[in-house]
């Protein structure tokens, strides 16, 4: 199994970084480097001229922490496990290329375990160089020191990387299990859990996004107006109770995705 993985991953790694779906991501991770280095650029030309929320002025590590929280834990990260999680099969069925795949002499789990670990390898390579060129492009402004918050930044690096093998997983079983798996997984990410994280109850636990958010206060400066937009997400687990229900979330998932490929009949359409 493991072995069959290794060539699966191999093979899929490049694929994916050389396909138009690269293209997207690439617009996706650009989008926060391109606004960090306006906010740069505007503040190097207007000494005066300080970002502010609610009257409030934010500093530089407080601005970063803020586009963590907002571009990344809440819409990057999630959007990204939800196009390649559920196009790591759909895909193949889609082209009708699944066959050729399944022909070979290798268990079919270990063609969607492959496959799984390099979209987590591809997305991994690609998302933390933004990050960290996102984190030396802000966190100077209002004389925030680089070095002094690194270990803040590898902090967010490994949430960041738990985030995507979590969405990855789930989305992986979507993908390998439901029809239309595109549609249900942005209604999840884009509806489902922004909602309901909102409201009290036990509802929230069936989200990545209630465990994941425990991990970002941890790393995230607790500037007055970072205190404004935390409020809303008070309610959050510990770090160990996050850290342990993400790893059974990938372990669950990412195992019934297994046994769904190889326990499932595709037909494929004329």
């Amino acid at each position: 199994m493991l072995a069959s993985s290794a060539r699966v991953f191999d093979l899929s790694l490049g694929q994916m970084l050389w396909s138009r779906r690269s293209v997207f991501l690439g617009f996706l991770l650009g989008g926060p480097v391109v606004l960090a280095a306006a906010i740069q650029l505007v503040t190097a030309t207007t000494p005066f001229w300080r970002f502010s929320v609610n009257g409030a002025r934010v500093s530089g590590p407080g601005l970063f922490g803020m586009m963590i929280w907002l571009l990344y834990i809440r819409f990057i990260v999630p959007v990204l496990g939800v196009f390649y999680g559920t196009a790591l099969i759909a895909d193949e069925v889609e082209d009708k290329t699944i066959t050729y795949l399944f022909t070979r002499p290798v268990r079919r789990g270990a063609v969607l375990l492959g496959k799984y670990l390099a979209y987590l390898a591809c997305t991994t390579l690609l998302v933390l160089p933004s990050v960290v060129l996102v984190y030396f492009l802000i966190v100077p402004l209002g004389g925030g020191r680089v070095g002094e918050l690194f270990p803040s930044l590898l902090g967010d690096l490994g949430m960041l990387v738990v985030g995507l093998a979590a969405y990855g997983a789930v989305f992986a079983w979507v993908g390998a299990r439901l029809r239309r798996p595109l549609v249900i997984g942005l209604v999840f990410v884009l509806g489902w859990e922004p909602s309901i994280l909102l409201f009290p109850g036990y509802l929230k636990r069936l989200t990545v996004a209630y465990y994941l958010q425990a991990l970002v206060p941890h790393a995230m400066p607790q500037d007055s107006a970072i205190g404004i937009l935390m409020q809303v997400f008070r309610e959050v687990p510990t770090i160990a109770t996050s850290l342990a229900s993400l790893a059974v979330i990938v372990a669950v998932t990412l195992w019934s995705a297994v046994r769904a490929v190889e326990e499932r009949e595709y037909v494929l359409d004329q």
